[in-house]
C-alpha cells in the first residue's frame, strides 16, 4: 500500500469525526444504523427500477415513470450511504485500507456499480417509455442487481479479514 494512503488514513482517524466514531460507545453503532438506513433507501429504489425493467413490479407505471418518481429518493439514499460510510471508515481507516474485502468493495465494485447505475438510470427514461421493455434493459437491470449484491457481499466479508 502506498505510504501516502496510509498517511491519509491515519490523518482521517485523528479528525474529530474519526475520534468520535472510534472512541464513543454509541457513535459507531448509531452511524452504522444511519449507513444501513441509507443503503436500504438506495438499494430499495434502485431495485424497484431494476425489477420494473425486468418486467416485474408496478404494472400500471412504465419504467420511465418509476425512474422519475424514485430519482430524488435514490440519490438521497446515496448521500446518506456516502456520509455514513465515510464516518464508519474514519474511525478505523488504517484497518480498512489493508482489508482485501474493503479494497474490492471500494476499489472495484462500488465504482463499477455506480457507473452502471447511472447508465441504467439514464437509459431507463428511454427504455421505459412504453410497457414493452427491450431485452437490453432487462439485461442491464439484472447486471445492476448483481453488481450491488456483489458490493453488499464484499461489505459483509469485511469483518472476516
Amino acid at each position: 500500500m502506498h505510504e501516502w494512503v496510509k498517511a491519509v488514513a491515519q490523518w482521517v482517524e485523528h479528525t474529530p469525526w474519526g475520534l468520535m466514531t472510534r472512541e464513543s460507545d454509541w457513535a459507531y453503532p448509531f452511524v452504522q444504523l444511519i449507513h444501513f438506513t441509507g443503503l436500504s433507501i438506495w438499494l430499495g429504489t434502485s431495485f424497484a427500477l431494476d425489477l420494473r425493467l425486468l418486467g416485474l413490479g408496478k404494472k400500471n407505471a412504465t419504467a420511465a415513470q418509476v425512474s422519475r418518481e424514485l430519482f430524488v429518493w435514490n440519490w438521497i439514499g446515496f448521500a446518506i450511504v456516502l456520509t455514513g460510510g465515510f464516518m464508519l471508515f474514519s474511525g478505523i481507516a488504517s484497518l480498512f485500507i489493508d482489508n482485501p474485502a474493503f479494497q474490492w468493495k471500494l476499489g472495484m465494485l462500488v465504482p463499477t456499480a455506480l457507473v452502471w447505475h447511472i447508465f441504467v438510470q439514464r437509459r431507463a427514461l428511454e427504455w421505459g417509455k412504453t410497457k414493452e421493455i427491450p431485452s437490453a434493459a432487462k439485461l442491464a437491470a439484472g447486471v445492476e442487481m448483481l453488481l450491488w449484491l456483489s458490493v453488499v457481499t464484499a461489505a459483509v466479508l469485511i469483518p472476516s479479514y
